[in-house]
């Protein structure tokens, strides 16, 4: 087996990782970084829970090798939380109800955070268009959508209501 050593900058941190050449970027993630927030959905790119923020754009992490990596920026959904507050997309969709058995919400997170990123203020279709590769079976996605809307209009990280 053949094992590479990357480089790359995870959440804001220089990483140097030793990984097996077949190895995904999501298991590179899980199992060499501890990063358990990314889930592995559907192993074949179809239900988006292991979406993460590769370069700036969100990718499924279930199919990119970890070998591709080197170099790169890499943003998971443990990379939101600043100073210990929630990004505003965080925050939203938790108070709009958008959760339920979270599993597709760290890859609904990535996403909704790279939109806002390029689109600060997005149109509902706009949004919808975001959230094509993320499959919620729990909520439906009108309240993931009207979090989306509500971090929109944020400005900074705000704290849950109690």
């Amino acid at each position: 087996m053949t094992i590479h050593t990357i480089t790359c900058t995870v959440n804001g941190e220089s990483e140097v990782v030793e990984v097996p050449a077949h190895w995904t970027l999501l298991q590179m993630l899980r199992e060499k970084l501890g990063l358990t927030g990314t889930k592995n959905g559907c192993a074949g790119g179809e239900c988006g829970a292991c979406t993460v923020m590769l370069n700036g754009a969100p990718v499924n992490s279930c199919m990119v090798l970890g070998v591709e990596c080197d170099g790169a920026t890499i943003v998971t959904v443990e990379g939101l939380v600043k100073d210990g507050q929630l990004d505003p997309v965080q925050a939203a969709i938790v108070e709009a109800g958008g959760v339920q058995c979270g599993f597709c919400t760290p890859g609904v997170l990535i996403s909704a955070r790279s939109l806002l990123d390029r689109n600060p203020n997005p149109t509902e279709d706009e949004i919808k268009e975001a959230l094509v590769g993320n499959l919620c079976r729990c909520t439906g996605y009108v309240r993931i959508i009207d979090g989306i809307k509500e971090a929109a209009k944020l400005n900074e990280p705000v704290v849950i209501k109690e």
